[in-house]
């Protein structure tokens, strides 16, 4: 697929790409075959061999003629799972976009729908689609937060057996969204440099723009990261506190029987001039004794709240 920019992103076929006017950027979406087979006759020079297989990191790479480089983007249904993949190249006359999916194919599909530019150019175009990468970003972090809110009430209920895990999930996905935000600010940063001049100074202000988003989304990732430690902080409390409930609950029954303890060793002894040994009530006496203590007891620590 093939575009030039114009007002809109505006398909065109690659015979119609080779005659724009140098003033005017193109944008072309290629597998790693097509980029074999036509990337010369699109005028980007590379003295460096791009990376096209299954990048594992977003980053821009500066050449002599060129700057290439790579994405790797979390898919934001399953952030810990398969990431979206592609490579870039570009200089003054337009941008190449090499994937074997269809990740950036929609993209483009979606930048061509509903962008319209009044000072279109590359900078423009390159601005919007970093912009669709992180578009979504704000509502899942918020809805993480959310979900970390709901985890936090039902711990303060005392659920705490099902959360670690969940917990573990969340910490997972947020340092996976960290390190992905750090690898785009560093592009942001790469791309508003400008070092072989592929850019107006002018539309920098877009690098910018992008990169301090970033870096607002990189902060709420770090203010998440922190509440989830809180969170396991607060579970290891809550089961502290269940379990000195449990300890006080123990010792209390202990407290209390261990009066009957000693009249049952005592009365266990059997010497021969025990009077009690004859006497005919001394059975039922015992048992008075007995309930008499542990009702002692009970009420005595219920006035002491220890139970």
């Amino acid at each position: 697929m093939f575009y030039a920019v114009h007002e809109s992103l505006t398909p065109y076929s690659l015979a119609e790409i080779k005659s724009l006017p140098a003033e005017v950027p193109f944008v072309a979406v290629l597998n790693s075959r097509e980029w074999r087979e036509i990337g010369e006759e699109l005028g980007i020079e590379i003295d460096m061999e791009m990376d096209l297989d299954a990048p594992r990191e977003t980053k821009a790479v500066v050449n002599r003629d060129s700057l290439t480089g790579s994405f790797s983007i979390p898919d934001r249904q399953q952030i810990s799972g398969a990431r979206h993949t592609f490579s870039f190249a570009l200089n003054e006359r337009g941008v190449v976009l090499v994937e074997e999916g269809d990740f950036i194919a929609q993209k483009m599909a979606q930048i061509s729908r509903t962008k319209k530019w009044r000072l279109p150019g590359l900078e423009r175009f390159l601005y919007d689609l970093l912009e669709t990468i992180i578009a979504q970003d704000l509502p899942l972090l918020e809805t993480m937060e959310k979900r970390m809110n709901t985890i936090e009430e039902a711990i303060l209920r005392g659920e705490v057996e099902a959360y670690p895990q969940a917990l573990n999930d969340i910490r997972g996905d947020l340092l996976d969204l960290r390190v992905h935000y750090e690898q785009l600010i560093d592009l942001g940063q790469e791309l508003e440099e400008n070092e072989n001049g592929f850019f107006h100074e002018e539309n920098l202000r877009y690098f910018h723009m992008f990169t301090e988003r970033v870096v607002r989304l990189q902060d709420m990732v770090s203010g998440q990261r922190e509440y989830v430690v809180q969170l396991r902080d607060l579970i290891q409390v809550q089961m502290d506190v269940k379990q000195n409930r449990i300890m006080t609950l123990l010792t209390v029954i202990t407290s209390i029987f261990l009066p009957l303890t000693l009249i049952a060793g005592w009365y266990g002894m059997n010497f021969k001039y025990m009077p009690e040994l004859n006497w005919k009530y001394s059975y039922p006496a015992v048992i008075l004794v007995s309930v008499g203590i542990v009702i002692a007891c009970i009420r005595y620590f219920k006035k002491k709240k220890w139970m």
